[in-house]
């Protein structure tokens, strides 16, 4: 019989994870006020996040000759016109300041002989940054208003009347539960990996794009609160190296590499250049019996190779290693393939539905980085720039709206949540754990919801079954035991994913078209209808999901919610 220790903690600002978003927004509030602040991170924020390797490029920056208004319309036209312009403008202007930030941290920025930033392509700038995410958490440390808390995971947002108060969280290690007061919380938890099955079985399981413990804990949380979500649809599949699963814009970009099939034909001309159309001309390939697919290589310089391996060694060393152990890129071409779907804001443009200044439509959450939907093309700068949007957002919240919150018996929630968390961590063994759940999870998503099976095309007739079976895990997982708070964690991760899964189906089925190949290819819809050229949103209400269709946000405009 495991008891609960139950802590409550109070401060002024709540950050839901300590990835860039959460590390950056609290470094921006700290300087802003005298409030105090806190992170909680499941991890340590030292090593978190999509961060913790590194990365070898800022990929969203404003180079010279350039505006935010050529980064808007790049993004916009990537997703095919289904991006918020109020956010996309508000966050371009800021990235290259966030990119001076972080080489004021100590961020090795990549220089030309004259002194300019090296850049890489016409977006982006060439860094040192394994070191990337510790720089971060070491300003986080040094900032006294700043407390975190490491090993302790979100579990819930206390939402009352659609206004936050706080948050549950239980320690990874330790059998305390926390509830934390706070007036106001920023989710920076990240987006949901896990909900397909994998390129790589077994023990490599976990070698994929995304990081493979975020697992849309922050989005899942505000979803059963009410909280309305946009855009899941839009799932993102990276086109990877295989079996590396290592980033290829690297190779396409940093040495011009083109798309080439088993006969050494270009084809990425053929299908387009967006990011889902990349990864759709593959999978195209592969089914025409024309595969494996590469990036061509073969043919490029010592200098380039010798940049393409240290570029590697700042965020997938693995690559790196398999170019020593296998063959050099000068020696063979990179064979490449797509990853399983993953739901993030920041690639893609899944996440919580926001007004401008980054306020979900809960009273008192905000939402930065890969949680905040709308806004793709974030990448790191671009994750930072909403963090400072919503601090922004937070500070003008709490002067003028948190002094109306009425008082709750933070107490009462205690007992009730304290209550929930035993009765894992007191169940009687099943025949079935966590891992049987998760694999049928998978199994489900990869066999009618769109996964790499099927090549990620998807049906209705599909996905209801999907709908379906995936219910029927959510009832299962209310029996699984828990025999330390480690794996009370795994529990919490799976219901947060299965959460994820039956809105992401809803919104496959809402948007009856296809818009954007490979990441939604609706089989039964195979074109683009215009009639669709609006945003798909959804909420609970009475523990149904409904789906509401927004217009297109312009650029230029400032979008407020209406919580009448």
């Amino acid at each position: 019989m495991e008891n609960l220790e139950i802590k409550y903690l109070s401060t002024d600002i709540l950050i839901a994870g300590g990835g860039t978003a959460g590390c950056y927004a609290a470094l921006k509030l700290a300087e802003k006020a005298t409030k105090n602040i806190m992170i909680v991170e499941k991890a340590n924020i030292k090593r978190s996040g999509c961060l913790a390797a590194g990365v070898n490029a800022l990929n969203a920056y404003i180079t010279k000759g350039r505006t935010p208004d050529f980064y808007v319309d790049y993004a916009e036209r990537d997703a095919e016109g289904i991006a918020r312009g109020d956010l996309l403008l508000t966050m371009s202007e800021r990235l290259n300041e966030c990119a001076a930030d972080l080489e004021k941290l100590g961020l090795v920025i990549l220089k030309n002989a004259d002194g300019s930033y090296a850049e890489r392509g016409t977006r982006n700038i060439k860094i040192n940054g394994e070191n990337i995410k510790p720089i971060l958490a070491a300003a986080v440390y040094e900032r006294s208003n700043i407390k975190v808390y490491n090993h302790v995971n979100v579990i819930d947002f206390i939402v009352v009347g659609n206004r936050i108060y706080g948050a549950a969280a239980v320690d990874v290690h330790k059998p305390i539960l926390y509830i934390i007061k706070a007036s106001a919380v920023l989710c920076a938890t990240g987006g949901a990996a896990g909900l397909y099955r994998p390129n790589n079985p077994g023990f490599s399981r976990h070698k994929m794009w995304y990081p493979p413990f975020n697992t849309g804990a922050g989005m899942a949380a505000g979803m059963r609160n009410g909280a309305e979500m946009t855009t899941l649809e839009m799932r993102f599949i990276a086109l990877r190296c295989k079996d590396t699963i290592a980033p290829t814009g690297t190779i396409a970009q940093g040495v011009g590499a083109k798309q080439i099939n088993s006969y050494g034909e270009v084809y990425e001309t053929k299908y387009g250049i967006s990011t889902p159309n990349r990864l759709y001309g593959t999978v195209v390939e592969n089914a025409a019996g024309k595969g494996p697919c590469f990036l061509k290589t073969v043919g490029i310089s010592d200098e380039q190779e010798l940049d393409l391996k240290k570029a590697y060694l700042n965020m997938a060393p693995s690559q790196t290693l398999k170019w020593i152990e296998q063959g050099s890129p000068q020696e063979r071409n990179v064979e490449i393939e797509g990853t399983e779907p993953y739901i993030v804001g920041g690639h893609a443009a899944a996440g919580f539905w926001i007004s401008t200044d980054r306020h979900t439509t809960i009273r008192g959450l905000f939402a930065a980085g890969d949680t905040a939907g709308g806004c793709p093309q974030k990448y790191v700068t671009g994750a930072m720039a909403e963090a400072d949007i919503a601090a922004m957002g937070i500070m003008e919240y709490l002067s003028s709206a948190a002094d109306n919150k009425t008082e709750i018996d933070y107490h009462k929630y205690g007992e009730q949540y304290k209550q929930q968390e035993e009765h894992f961590l007191n169940a009687a063994d099943k025949e079935f754990c966590v891992q049987d759940l998760e694999e049928a999870m998978q199994k489900i998503m990869d066999d009618y919801a769109g996964g790499i099976k099927t090549g990620y095309k998807y049906n209705e007739a599909g996905l209801s079954i999907a709908g379906k079976e995936i219910d029927k895990l959510c009832l299962l997982t209310d029996e699984l035991p828990a025999r330390s708070m480690h794996e009370l964690t795994f529990i919490h991760e799976l219901k947060d994913r299965l959460y994820i899964c039956r809105f992401l189906i809803e919104h496959l089925k809402a948007r009856k078209e296809t818009r954007w190949h490979s990441f939604a290819e609706n089989a039964d819809y195979p074109d683009k209808d215009d009639v669709f050229k609006e945003y798909i949103n959804s909420r609970i209400e009475d523990g149904e999901i409904k789906i509401i269709h927004r217009p297109i946000v312009k650029r230029g405009v400032r979008y407020e919610h209406n919580y009448q």
